[in-house]
């Protein structure tokens, strides 16, 4: 069992995520009532993948990965409710 965040775990992560924020796609028209929630999502996603990056270069690996976790969840929570397009697995849970 793993206890520990590693820099090599944060990495991987890191990468995952950029490459979902990288390849994700709006899936709703810009005139729909979910466009703004598609946005919002969008937002936070950057915004806490930001902080995880802030988190990591103050060493504060914890604080990093759970930053991480909560960008790709807003991803994941797009992505099932259709506000965006994520067809690959690797990088989308729902994908």
């Amino acid at each position: 069992m793993e206890r520990e965040i590693t820099e090599e775990k944060l990495k991987k992560y890191f990468e995952i995520t950029r490459k979902a924020l990288e390849t994700l796609e709006i899936a709703v028209h810009e005139k729909s009532l979910l466009f703004s929630v598609a946005q919002d999502f969008l937002t936070m996603a950057k915004s806490y993948y930001s902080d995880a990056e802030y988190y990591y270069r103050k060493g504060d690996y914890v604080t990093a990965f759970a930053a991480l976790n909560y960008a790709h969840g807003f991803i994941d929570a797009g992505v099932r409710l259709g506000v965006f397009k994520g067809e690959d697995d690797r990088l989308f849970a729902f994908g």
